[in-house]
């Protein structure tokens, strides 16, 4: 009866908010989630079939962050006031969560599950889910979601900001799933070093006076692995990373064996998600939206995140790197000018033209 009634309700609306308003809302989130374990399940079973060299190469870095979305026309509930690290300032606007899986150095970045935070209430009530909580039932979703499928994924190399860096969410992510957040370190941070000393986040990301080494898995870093004790997090491992023409920093996680070129490296694909986030701004317009119910809005957002890996796959898989998705984006433009949209029911990108697509 409840999709009936969406449905009833959908038809009433002009197109496209037709289809953005089709369905509940978590009748959206289940097709994000459904689109991620269809593509990354066979991939998995076929690189579990291939060397362990060629496995390396396949390896799976979870990466979780948030962005806020710039909100325009009537305001939703699920608009509230932000802190954008991107731009560096409080920002009104909906705040989204989401978690992708990078597969290798970036052969292929998907998107697996995605939330809206909702602003805490004015007054009495309590505060509402924040993003530690959505990345851990995400990861907990996401895990439970390829065992009923039979896939039993190694213990997952979890990647995120110091947004992130709750010793909570650092223990979950270990007794739970037996894996490891790797997080970035706040120059506020106290370490007990081995030898007694006690040292600051801010040395850490200032003094060079530390064991540098050198990889060849990680060309042109230097780096310092350490181990240490807080009263916080407990037994830690330090990454002091030290890159030419970048400002020295460094990224923790528990105690771990797992070497520092591969922490390293699958912190330096945390970048792909920055990625999803211009591309999701910038190339498909998601801030620009102007639908007015809250399943519109995550049917906009899915569906562009959708569009997102899709542009991404054809980017680096179909088209080999040769064209970008800021050119495929560009030729869509362009030929959508000479697209005959009245069946569509939808305005044509510009006015005045006659010709019809091939």
């Amino acid at each position: 009866m409840r999709k009936r009634a969406y449905a009833d309700r959908a038809l009433s609306l002009p197109n496209p908010l037709r289809l953005l308003g089709a369905l509940p809302k978590r009748s959206w989130i289940k097709r994000l989630r459904r689109l991620g374990v269809e593509v990354l399940e066979p991939l998995w079973r076929h690189a579990a079939s291939k060397s362990e060299a060629t496995r390396s190469r396949w390896q799976w870095t979870w990466v979780a962050d948030d962005s806020v979305f710039k909100k325009y026309g009537d305001q939703l509930g699920l608009v509230g006031t932000w802190w954008s690290g991107q731009e560096h300032r409080v920002l009104s606007g909906i705040d989204g969560v989401l978690l992708v899986v990078v597969i290798g150095e970036g052969k292929l970045v998907v998107p697996v599950d995605f939330a809206i935070r909702r602003p805490d209430p004015t007054g009495r009530g309590a505060p509402c889910r924040d993003k530690l909580h959505w990345v851990q039932s995400m990861l907990d979703g996401r895990m439970a979601a390829f065992r009923r499928r039979g896939v039993e994924l190694p213990p997952p190399l979890v990647v995120a900001d110091s947004w992130f860096s709750d010793s909570k969410l650092m223990r979950h992510v270990a007794a739970t799933h037996e894996g490891t957040l790797l997080v970035e370190g706040k120059s506020t941070y106290v370490f007990e070093l081995p030898d007694g000393r006690q040292v600051k986040g801010d040395d850490l990301q200032h003094q060079r006076d530390w064991p540098w080494r050198d990889s060849p898995q990680v060309p042109g870093v230097r780096y310092a692995r350490l181990r240490a004790t807080s009263p916080t997090y407990g037994a830690v491992t330090l990454i002091v990373v030290d890159e030419h023409g970048e400002e020295q920093f460094y990224v923790m996680c528990l105690e771990t064996a797992i070497s520092a070129p591969r922490l390293i490296r699958a912190w330096k694909r945390r970048w792909w998600i920055e990625h999803c986030f211009r591309t999701l701004k910038h190339l498909v317009a998601t801030g620009a939206c102007q639908v007015h119910s809250e399943e519109a809005y995550y049917g906009h957002l899915v569906l562009r995140l959708m569009g997102c890996y899709v542009l991404f796959y054809t980017s680096r898989v179909v088209c080999k790197g040769r064209l970008t998705m800021e050119e495929i984006i560009f030729s869509l433009k362009h030929y959508w000018r000479f697209v005959d949209s009245e069946p569509l029911e939808l305005k044509a990108l510009s006015q005045g033209v006659d010709e019809k697509a091939a």
